[in-house]
C-alpha cells in the first residue's frame, strides 16, 4: 500500500484487484495545478507500437477509483490486443464539482499523446472509453479534443454513458438495479453544483452538444431498462446523423453496469464478446486511417 499527499488530504492507494499477468505502474500528471495519479497498464511482453487507450472509471462522478480499471472491459484489451491503458484518478465531485473531473481526464488524454513514444503507443491509435460517468467523460474529452484540435482520437467506446443532466424517457421515474432516478438526480446535483441547470456547459453534460460532426467513430452497449438507455440511444443516433460511424447493442434487464457486476451472466458474456469483436473491427478499420499532424 502506497500513500501520497494531495491538497492536504492523505489518499490511500490500494492494490485492489491488481492483475498479476499485466504490468501496472503509477504515473502523475498536472491538471490545472492538481497533481493526479494515473495507472498505466501494459502487457508484460510486446513488440512494436500498440494502441493507447484512455479508460475512465464510473461512479456517478462522485465515487469510484482508478483501480476499477482492473474489473473493466479495458483489461482484456491489454491481454488480448496488447494495448496500453491509462486509467486516471480524476477528482470526484465530492472533492470538486465540474470542471475538475473533465479537466483531469482531458489532461490525461494529452499525457497519452505527449508520451506516446515513451509508452510505446501509436499516435494514430489513441482511443477513449469508460463506463457510466466515465462514458460521459469519454464523450466530453472527445468533444474537447475535436474542438481544440489537440488529439486525433481514433475511436470511442463510452459504455452505458451518463450524458444528460435532464431527465429522459428512461431516466425519469426509473427504479432500476444499481442506478435509478434518485441516485441520478443526486449525482448530477453534486457534479454541477454552482451551475444553473439551463446553462450547463456541453463538456459537463455532453447531451447538450449540437454538433456531432468530426467526432470519433463509436461503439457502446446498454441495458434496455436502465436509466441511461435513452441518452445512449440518442448519442449514437446523433453521431450517425452527423455521418459518424456509430453502433450499439442493447441487452435485456435493468441492471446498470451488468457486465462488470455480473460477468458470469449470459448477457454479460455476450456483451463482453461483442465489445472485443468491435474493438478488433475498429483497430482494423479506423485506427490506421487517422493522421498524426496535430
Amino acid at each position: 500500500m502506497e500513500e501520497y499527499w494531495d491538497k492536504g488530504e492523505l489518499i490511500m492507494e490500494i492494490e485492489w484487484g491488481k492483475p498479476k499477468d499485466i504490468h501496472v505502474r503509477k504515473v502523475f500528471v498536472r491538471s490545472n495545478g492538481h497533481r493526479m495519479a494515473m495507472l498505466v497498464l501494459s502487457p508484460k511482453e510486446r513488440s512494436g507500437k500498440v494502441p493507447g487507450i484512455l479508460w475512465i472509471h464510473g461512479g456517478g462522478y462522485a465515487t469510484g477509483m482508478k483501480e476499477m480499471v482492473y474489473m473493466s472491459r479495458a483489461v482484456n484489451l491489454v491481454r488480448k490486443f496488447g494495448a496500453v491503458v491509462v486509467s486516471p484518478g480524476y477528482r470526484l465531485s465530492i472533492q470538486a464539482p465540474y470542471p475538475a473531473a473533465f479537466l483531469d481526464c482531458y489532461h490525461a488524454l494529452l499525457y497519452l499523446k505527449k508520451h506516446a513514444r515513451e509508452l510505446g503507443v501509436r499516435e494514430d491509435q489513441i482511443m477513449v472509453g469508460g463506463e457510466s460517468a466515465g462514458g460521459g467523460l469519454c464523450a466530453a474529452v472527445c468533444m474537447a479534443a475535436r474542438d481544440k484540435g489537440t488529439v486525433n482520437v481514433a475511436y470511442q467506446m463510452p459504455l452505458y454513458p451518463m450524458l444528460d443532466h435532464y431527465d429522459t424517457e428512461s431516466s425519469r421515474d426509473n427504479h432500476g438495479h444499481i442506478w435509478n432516478t434518485k441516485r441520478n438526480h443526486m449525482a448530477w446535483r453534486l457534479y454541477l453544483r454552482g451551475n444553473a441547470k439551463a446553462d450547463v456547459p456541453t463538456y459537463a453534460s455532453p447531451a447538450r452538444q449540437n454538433n456531432y460532426a468530426g467526432l470519433p467513430p463509436a461503439y457502446t452497449f446498454v441495458s434496455r431498462g436502465e436509466p441511461f438507455y435513452t441518452e445512449t440511444c440518442n448519442y449514437i443516433q446523433h453521431l450517425q446523423e452527423a455521418g459518424v460511424e456509430a453502433s450499439m447493442d442493447v441487452y435485456p434487464g435493468d441492471t446498470h453496469a451488468f457486465d462488470m457486476l455480473y460477468p458470469e451472466r449470459e448477457e454479460s458474456r455476450k456483451a463482453i464478446r461483442k465489445f472485443e469483436e468491435q474493438f478488433a473491427y475498429a483497430k482494423e478499420h479506423f485506427f490506421a486511417e487517422q493522421t498524426t499532424n496535430k
